[in-house]
């Protein structure tokens, strides 16, 4: 039947390119999000926005069948000898949100549950996409804009991410199936692990997982620019802009990809390491964490302005607001890095202080490459994940974790080196799960009460910077 359902395809020239199927109906989980004007965070607009799961999480079968197009952590030779049949055969399906998948969304909140056990197996993590409407993401432009949101971290334990992040991806997705089923997806990692990637398979020179019976690599992979507002768990957090040669989607092939899917890290157009402020990391490691200045044990609200001056973003900065509380990103405390914001400045300095083996950021363009990614607009991803490559310890633990904690930049937070295998973590604690909510976005200070001290001191900044660019 299969045969025949592509032959005849072929015969009359159709090309389904990732085309969605009909045996469950896609149904979006509501999720509102306000816009802001103003000052102080008291003229926020309701908007209406909703949840869509990233297509690699999705039932992939062959047209008309029952079957599996993709099952464990291999292809179906049959439905998928090649990357364009693999598109015309098989077709991705509508999902159970909380069900299968542990996804609950409703008014402005979101919980992502770690391990979900359903009538079909066990579900673990999951990705998540803001659309404005059915078919389209919501792109958000940040320059010279805040992000605000709430996040409750507490049961992330060592090891595990719950993240909040922009990436440029299309806003329309791929193929057929488009953004209404999750597809699209790019990041400055130039993930080979997405099973379709613009239209087509990518089946070709696929080689599955050894440690992940899920997940595997093929030839084909998806870059564009990516901006981790956070990475974090109970234990670690930061925020780093990640740049690319070209903001936008670009296909990528084999080792040149680069990023943590390759054997050549550094080979590809965007850079995997990131300018990260991580307050562990930059000598701060009673900053963030259970009990700390900002208590994991508790909710907290994050707020990440994006100043642009002359048109160019020029700073990252960080506020978190605990108990009434407006608590600033604090200085680095590691010689040769000062301040408690992302500039270049700052990234240039990190790159002397931290004496990396290589260094990215810069080589592919910067804070300027984030800015022209910021103007062209970036979508909203939220996700909960564990790292079967690095075990999470470039975020959390020693990394590298052979190098010497005494170094500027090695150490990263508090969690022991060896204790973050995700296949423990499964099993250990399939209960965890982190709740985003109340996210509002708009020009700087009007998502929040700023105090007026930041404030004042932002403005003289921008007034300083602009006094330069005059003189030069």
């Amino acid at each position: 039947m299969l045969y025949t359902l592509a032959a005849s395809a072929a015969l009359v020239g159709l090309a389904r390119a990732q085309g969605a199927g009909t045996e469950t109906a896609e149904t979006h989980p509501k999720m509102n999000w306000q816009e802001c004007s103003g000052t102080g965070g008291n003229s926020c607009q309701n908007q209406n926005g909703e949840i869509v799961l990233d297509a690699n999480w999705r039932w992939v079968h062959p047209v008309g069948t029952y079957d599996n197009c993709y099952e464990g952590n291999t292809w179906n030779a049959t439905a998928c000898p090649d990357n364009a049949a693999c598109a015309q055969n098989c077709e991705l399906e509508g999902v159970d949100y909380q069900a299968t998948y542990g996804i609950q969304a409703g008014g402005n909140e979101l919980t992502l549950k770690f391990v979900t056990e359903h009538e079909y197996g066990t579900n673990v993590g999951s990705r998540v996409y803001l659309m404005e409407s059915e078919s389209q993401y919501k792109l958000f432009n940040l320059n010279n804009n805040e992000f605000t949101f709430d996040v409750d971290v507490s049961e992330l334990v060592c090891g595990l991410n719950g993240a909040l992040y922009f990436v440029s991806m299309p806003q329309g997705g791929h193929g057929e199936a488009g953004a209404k089923y999750g597809t699209g997806y790019c990041d400055a990692q130039c993930p080979r692990d997405l099973k379709f990637i613009d239209g087509l398979g990518n089946v070709e020179g696929w080689e599955p997982s050894d440690s992940d019976g899920n997940a595997g690599v093929g030839q084909r992979g998806s870059c564009c620019a990516e901006m981790d507002i956070w990475e974090a768990n109970s234990i670690s957090t930061a925020v780093t802009p990640h740049s690319c040669d070209s903001e936008a989607f670009t296909e990528c092939s084999g080792e040149s990809c680069g990023g943590t899917y390759s054997g050549e890290r550094y080979a590809g157009t965007c850079d995997p390491n990131g300018c990260d402020f991580n307050p562990y990391r930059v000598g701060v490691p009673d900053f963030y964490g259970p009990g700390k200045t900002v208590d994991t044990n508790q909710k907290m609200t994050v707020v990440t302005q994006f100043i642009a001056d002359g048109g160019s973003l020029s700073e990252i900065r960080r506020f978190y607001v605990q108990n009434g509380q407006v608590i600033a990103q604090p200085d680095a405390a590691i010689e040769g890095l000062s301040g408690n914001v992302i500039t270049q400045e700052f990234c240039d300095a990190q790159e002397g202080v931290f004496q990396e083996e290589e260094y990215p950021f810069n080589d592919h363009g910067g804070m300027a490459s984030m800015s022209r990614a910021h103007d062209a607009g970036m979508v909203l991803v939220m996700s909960l994940w564990g790292d079967h490559y690095a075990h999470m310890e470039w975020l959390d633990s020693n990394y590298p974790p052979d190098g010497d904690a005494s170094q500027p930049g090695v150490a990263r937070g508090d969690c022991p080196n060896g204790i973050s295998d995700p296949n423990d973590l499964i099993s250990q604690y399939p209960n965890a799960q982190v709740k985003f909510s109340n996210i509002k976005f708009g020009p700087l200070g009007s998502t929040f009460a700023e105090p007026a001290s930041a404030r004042v001191k932002r403005e003289k900044r921008t007034a300083e910077r602009a006094a330069a660019r005059a003189r030069k």
